[in-house]
């Protein structure tokens, strides 16, 4: 089976506190001790990130290890990507992310894994790139539409959605132009894409939510629909 979660915020560089969402994706893995690769590109492979990272993982039942781009030291990256259980990417510039993905072949090798079974998850940029396109401020202080990202997934997705007030109306004017229609996800909300449908919505915290925005049946003006998540930390629906 084909997984994917895709985190609105939170996980180890949003909360690092709190491990429900980043436990979630290690408890998708099939082997008991699972090796996950971080890929810190969309934050230049910043070396704080990448010691945050460790910081985390080091503590929990997995094999952590992490490849940077920017100061590349690994010939075949093929042979190490297809040889994890879960790859993990992080937040920052996603279009300079996915131009240097492409520089690299690293965009055909990820939509590889994830045909044989890796597990691909992510928060923001690490998120929005498994869809068609979303909304970004990659260009600049504006958030604009971003088409071209790997499209392993349908539609779109726009992470942050409660944290950062000028998502969600860049989000429905968007929608409203022509961008395809798709999620928006609170910080510390997960969706979780099994084979090529939405299989769960998760959340690390209550009272958050993943919302659904489309055009209207009219097509004038935008639809938005909620969806309560799953809260991690009891099983329960908040």
């Amino acid at each position: 089976m084909k997984h994917i979660v895709a985190m609105g915020g939170g996980g180890f560089l949003g909360e690092p506190e709190n491990p429900l969402l980043d436990d979630y994706v290690l408890s998708l893995a099939s082997r008991p001790r699972p090796r996950i690769l971080f890929l810190p590109t969309a934050s230049g492979d910043s070396p704080e990130t990448i010691v945050r990272f460790y910081r985390s993982f080091h503590a929990r039942r997995c094999e952590p290890s992490h490849l940077e781009l920017f100061r590349r030291n690994v010939d075949d990256l093929r042979d190490l990507v297809l040889g994890q259980d879960v790859v993990y990417v992080g937040g920052g510039n996603t279009a300079n992310m996915l131009a240097v993905w492409k520089v690299h072949g690293l965009d055909v090798i990820l939509r590889d894994a994830w045909n044989v079974g890796v597990i691909l998850a992510g928060v923001s940029a690490g998120a929005l790139c498994w869809f068609d396109g979303g909304v970004t401020d990659s260009f600049g202080q504006e958030l604009v539409p971003l088409r071209g990202c790997l499209g392993l997934l349908p539609g779109t997705f726009v992470p942050h959605y409660d944290g950062e007030p000028r998502r969600r109306p860049a989000f429905h004017r968007s929608v409203s132009k022509g961008l395809p229609a798709g999620y928006g996800a609170d910080d510390g909300v997960a969706l979780h894409y099994a084979d090529d449908g939405l299989a769960d919505v998760v959340a690390s915290r209550p009272h958050v939510r993943a919302y659904e925005v489309a055009l209207s049946a009219g097509g004038i003006g935008v639809v938005e629909t909620p969806i309560v998540p799953r809260f991690l930390g009891n099983g329960a629906h908040l």
